[in-house]
């Protein structure tokens, strides 16, 4: 693990104070944000206001909150970049991936055509792994 992302605390932690500008919807316990360096136009994060490093440490409803908010930006993003399908993820624990530790859930508007074969989507965080469907048996 780097050191420094275990490390971060809130005081340095990019989500707990978020620029305001960013924002695009909000609850009491969490908020939808767009991602300072999107994958594609409209990608954005789903953040819990407290900071918590995992999914797991989530209490009951600050997830509700998160996926209350997921439904409302899955509109947004409909109506603003009519995608023709989402990425959804949250990479939980520096060996999935996640390099600020403060859980967040990326929403990331998909396009056909934007990937030459989306096939597989998120398995390719395992590139060995991905082309099941190639695979001899």
């Amino acid at each position: 693990m780097r050191s420094g992302i275990a490390r971060m605390t809130e005081r340095d932690c990019p989500f707990c104070k978020p620029d305001s500008g960013r924002i695009l919807a909000a609850e009491d316990l969490a908020f939808a944000y767009l991602d300072g360096h999107p994958v594609s136009p409209g990608h954005a994060l789903i953040v819990p206001r407290r900071h918590v490093h995992s999914w797991f440490h989530l209490h009951e409803d600050e997830r509700a909150a998160m996926l209350r908010l997921l439904d409302a930006i899955r509109e947004r993003l409909v109506v603003q970049h009519r995608p023709d399908g989402f990425t959804l993820g949250i990479n939980d624990g520096a060996a999935a991936g996640q390099t600020v530790p403060h859980v967040h859930l990326h929403v990331i508007p998909r396009h056909s055509g934007d990937s030459p074969d989306p096939r597989g989507g998120v398995r390719w965080v395992l590139p060995e792994k991905a082309d099941y469907w190639s695979a001899k048996k």
